[in-house]
């Protein structure tokens, strides 16, 4: 994750920046725009957080370009995300499912995204918010790494994180999976120290 600069002159996290693609080719352009505006950016709220979690699970073990490619087809098949609605799903929506080709057809992902609506569906009822919960295990304010060498795959938030989300029925939450979601979602800022994205105040 060292930086390059892009097409419009500015420097990124290079994940961000396709090595021999056009600048302006699609595949580039829609990694460009979510490094530079949603990645590292502090996400709240339910619908919000549940997508990201399950986008993530989603990812695991693949590239996530392939899950930017398909997250409209994924939010038309998750009814937009809604906890509720996907809560209820059947098995006649897991066969729907995995009949779409517009998605990642895993079922043991799929059957964790409504395991997961389920459990949000709960802390709901016992009158815990999603965001609250996620957001109580980012760790204070640190400086921004200067090269991928310091950057984690896991620390001892994102580990505390996926043992409690496992303790209340979650799926697919393992300590890395929970790191990368708190990267996205702006509970830890991994740009880079060179990368052009203001630090949010």
């Amino acid at each position: 994750m060292s930086v390059a600069p892009d097409g419009d002159g500015r420097i990124r996290c290079t994940w961000a920046d396709f090595t021999g693609s056009r600048s302006d080719a699609p595949d580039s352009v829609m990694y460009r725009d979510y490094h530079d505006y949603e990645w590292g950016r502090r996400l709240r709220g339910t619908r919000e957080l549940f997508e990201r979690m399950s986008l993530e699970a989603f990812q695991s073990g693949l590239s996530w370009l392939i899950i930017l490619r398909k997250r409209e087809n994924f939010r038309r098949a998750f009814k937009r995300f809604d906890v509720a609605k996907v809560a209820r799903f059947t098995e006649r929506d897991v066969e729907r499912l995995m009949a779409d080709t517009g998605i990642v057809r895993n079922r043991a992902k799929v059957d964790a995204t409504i395991a997961n609506a389920r459990a949000v569906a709960d802390l709901l009822d016992e009158g815990v918010d999603l965001s609250e919960l996620l957001w109580s295990f980012a760790p204070p304010p640190r400086p921004r790494p200067a090269d991928s060498a310091a950057v984690p795959a896991i620390t001892p938030e994102s580990t505390a994180m996926a043992r409690e989300l496992k303790r209340r029925g979650f799926k697919f939450v393992g300590p890395t999976t929970a790191y990368a979601l708190m990267q996205a979602t702006g509970m830890v800022d991994d740009h880079l120290t060179s990368c052009w994205v203001p630090v949010e105040a």
